[in-house]
């Protein structure tokens, strides 16, 4: 298993639909994450500064693979729709990133 991070900004004119978005995610998107070993998945927020952070833990062995699939996923690219006008990527992220992905640098059960 492994835990990732990642950040990224949000417009403050669209956090009220973030949260009502998020507060009923579609089953098909929940579904999609299920299948490609998504577990523990979490949001939040950070206002003033309207960051997002998510974390989740991975447990599948082939991690591009899975996000490949999420990422080739008709019911999740439709998700991304509404999702994607809300947020704000860092300027400092990878290329290729949409969120920027963190290093964990503590844990503790």
């Amino acid at each position: 298993m492994q835990r990732m991070g990642m950040v990224i900004g949000i417009a403050p004119e669209h956090i009220a639909e973030y949260k009502r978005l998020h507060a009923a995610v579609w089953p098909a998107v929940l579904a999609r994450l299920a299948l490609s070993n998504i577990r523990n998945y979490s949001i939040f927020l950070r206002e003033p500064e309207n960051l997002l952070f998510g974390c989740w833990e991975y447990h599948g062995s082939d991690y591009e693979a899975d996000m490949a699939a999420i990422a080739a996923d008709p019911e999740t690219r439709r998700w991304w729709t509404f999702c994607g006008p809300c947020q704000v990527p860092l300027e400092s992220r990878a290329p290729g990133e949409h969120w920027a992905s963190m290093e964990c640098v503590f844990h503790v059960d």
